[in-house]
């Protein structure tokens, strides 16, 4: 009894132990956001006071509506949302189809194949930009949606990813979907798939904010404004009014904040899945 009480008792000591740890680490990351937050309701004077202000004196909304009005952020906003939502869709499907033909089907090279698409995660992206825009600009895709979507739709992260859940899947589930007649596209499809929600939804979280934030590549194939992004929109915002910081803290909190409800609303399934796929 005695010992069972002392087991317990240490599992919690050990728990609260984690915990703490775990908020200090979190300290550091959370208290630049929520003095972004401060500062965008703050007066433009207090915020360049010195020493400087932590909580405004008088809190003023008015920063954002006259900050995100300054530009068409409207746009810039439905740009992003079309741009990344595409992108997910587009990363899930490819991803999810080539994971399996790599994790399951049997076909000479496979192994080497796999190989080849894993290096290419050695190469840096800024090398593929100018490859990028050629392509895009022969096909005159240049400023316009198609462009900016077309060489994002492949993710060799992704399909890593993916790959490595799949391999985790019972082959026995497979097996007797065939036994009942069940092909390759009804076992993905009925089977492999729904299992896999944990790792879809990791791999779609991430494929929206990498696709939400991205700004050198939206920067290089759009050239209006009316095809500007979120991160291109807030460079050209600082560009004009570089000493409003209140502006520009309001415009990058609204920015941030579909981020912020996208991973909320998939947090079970991202954390489920980052368990499974081994990615901590």
């Amino acid at each position: 009894m005695r010992r069972a009480l002392g087991r317990g008792w240490g599992r919690g000591v050990r728990a609260k132990v984690a915990g703490g740890a775990v908020l200090l680490l979190a300290i550091p990351m959370v208290v630049p956001f929520l003095y972004m937050v401060s500062t965008s309701l703050m007066d433009e004077f207090e915020a360049l006071r010195s020493p400087p202000a932590l909580l405004p004196a008088h809190v003023q909304w008015g920063n954002y509506p006259a900050a995100l009005t300054a530009l068409p952020f409207g746009r810039f906003f439905l740009n992003t949302a079309i741009f990344a939502g595409c992108v997910v869709v587009g990363q899930v499907a490819t991803s999810a189809t080539a994971a399996y033909a790599f994790a399951r089907l049997r076909f000479p090279g496979r192994d080497r194949l796999f190989l080849a698409y894993l290096s290419v995660l050695m190469v840096p992206a800024i090398v593929l930009l100018i490859p990028r825009f050629l392509f895009i600009n022969a096909l005159g895709w240049v400023d316009s949606y198609a462009g900016l979507i077309s060489t994002e739709l492949v993710s060799v992260w992704g399909i890593f990813l993916l790959r490595q859940f799949f391999q985790t899947i019972p082959r026995d589930l497979e097996d007797a979907a065939r036994l009942d007649g069940a092909g390759e596209w009804a076992i993905f499809w009925r089977v492999v798939l729904p299992l896999s929600r944990p790792a879809l939804a990791t791999l779609a979280v991430f494929a929206f904010v990498d696709q939400w934030k991205n700004f050198l590549w939206p920067l290089i194939a759009t050239r209006s404004t009316e095809m500007g992004v979120v991160e291109v929109g807030l460079a050209a915002f600082h560009g004009l009014y570089y000493a409003n910081w209140p502006y520009q803290m309001a415009a990058a909190v609204t920015a941030v904040v579909p981020l912020l409800l996208v991973f909320f609303a998939a947090q079970r399934y991202f954390m489920r899945g980052i368990q499974l796929t081994g990615l901590k």
